[in-house]
């Protein structure tokens, strides 16, 4: 199991962050995509859509091309177009296939000043976490039609109809109408930690054990208990996250 590491540094405040990802037990491939920038307070995760060609371009157009946009700043509006460029990559990449040509997209984007805020970028059903003081908090939505259902009542969490409605995703990159991201826009406490994952993790690792994974100071050690995990919950999709841990110094 390879986990990168890096470390951000700015006036006041430091980010550790640590990031794997796994193929699992029922795909040969893995069609997640996971980045931390070296020089810059960012990761990146996406889950490609299905399990062809168009999955692994997909997945790995919308990293590439949000990484190059986004690095003009983290101003909302320039978060906004580096979606809007890889929606409009992923669309074309898509043209020469016959295959549904998709992926999710999700974003931590933490300003280099020391200002203590990050932006979260949400496209699809990728997740971000936080847990803060004991408590964990899904800081985002899914973009999917089982999201909707569950909260207006639709159908139960665990039912069939739910689990199918899991694959109908509102909003992606290379959709045909383009659908902007959710931006949310969350403070850096000293001792926050932030997940973000594919639904390899999410939809395998419960509320309580994530709570208790991501309670240790070791981010990479996070990323492997997490990922190991996965494995032992049955391995049925690929996994990826990354972990980020906020520290506050004099």
């Amino acid at each position: 199991m390879d986990i990168s590491k890096v470390a951000w540094t700015a006036p006041g405040r430091r980010l550790t962050a640590a990031a794997g990802s796994i193929v699992g037990q029922r795909y040969d491939d893995n069609y997640d995509v996971m980045h931390l920038e070296p020089g810059h307070p960012l990761a990146v995760v996406a889950d490609g859509m299905g399990d062809g060609a168009g999955s692994t371009i997909a997945g790995h157009t919308a990293v590439e091309v949000f990484l190059r946009e986004a690095a003009a700043g983290d101003d909302p509006s320039v978060l906004r177009a580096a979606v809007a460029q890889a929606q409009d990559a992923v669309r074309r990449a898509g043209s020469t296939l016959s295959e549904l040509t998709g992926s999710t997209l999700t974003a931590f984007v933490a300003a280099e000043d020391g200002d203590a805020a990050a932006w979260i970028v949400q496209l699809g059903d990728s997740r971000v976490y936080r847990l803060r003081d004991g408590l964990l908090d899904l800081l985002t939505s899914d973009h999917t039609i089982a999201w909707v259902g569950i909260l207006h009542g639709w159908f139960p969490a665990g039912s069939p109809e739910a689990r199918a409605a899991r694959y109908r995703l509102t909003r992606y990159a290379g959709h045909p109408d383009a659908p902007e991201p959710d931006l949310l826009n969350v403070s850096l406490r000293h001792g926050d930690v932030y997940l973000l994952c594919t639904d390899g993790v999410s939809d395998q690792l419960s509320y309580e054990s994530l709570t208790r994974i991501l309670a240790t100071d070791d981010p990479a050690a996070a990323i492997h208990t997490l990922l190991d995990d996965t494995l032992a919950a049955g391995g049925e999709d690929n996994a990826t996250a990354v972990v980020i841990r906020v520290e506050h110094t004099a």
